[in-house]
């Protein structure tokens, strides 16, 4: 195969209210972190774990990130699909950093975390599949993978 595949969907909850940036010729970036949160019964103690991973998302599509100015909170849940992308920048004093983040192509709201419920109506963005919410293998019984 020629090429590759760079593809990554997230279901989780914003970290923080989406930061925008608007360009003098009408672009809009929107950037903000999402909680993943996988949950397992440890084989030995029986206990249940779970372990959060921070996920740093960036929307460039102008309309998008309107989208997500608009009707993303702190709290929500979503579904994210987009492609992983590694960048660098250097510091003040010279030193390089890098940072890797999710290209967000399309997300979809799936309600919020918060006791204010999701909201009324909802919004889907465009052409966004149905969202499945993940499965919890940590109540089967069973450490075994499920595949």
């Amino acid at each position: 195969m020629a090429g590759g595949i760079n593809k990554v969907i997230l279901i989780g909850n914003l970290g923080k209210d989406p930061e925008i940036k608007s360009f003098e010729n009408g672009g809009k970036l929107a950037n903000f972190s999402l909680a993943t949160t996988e949950n397992w019964k440890d084989s030995q103690t029986n206990e249940k774990k779970s372990r959060t991973d921070w996920h740093n998302i960036t929307i460039s599509r102008p309309s998008l990130a309107g989208i997500a100015e608009q009707y993303l909170k702190k709290g929500m849940q979503i579904y994210v699909e987009g492609k992983l992308r590694t960048r660098s920048y250097t510091t003040k004093e010279g030193e390089t950093k890098y940072i890797t983040e999710v290209v967000c192509d399309d997300f979809q709201m799936l309600g919020s975390k918060s006791s204010e419920g999701s909201l009324s109506g909802g919004f889907n963005a465009p052409s966004t599949p149905e969202a499945v919410p993940a499965p919890d293998y940590s109540s089967n019984g069973s450490d075994d993978l499920p595949f």
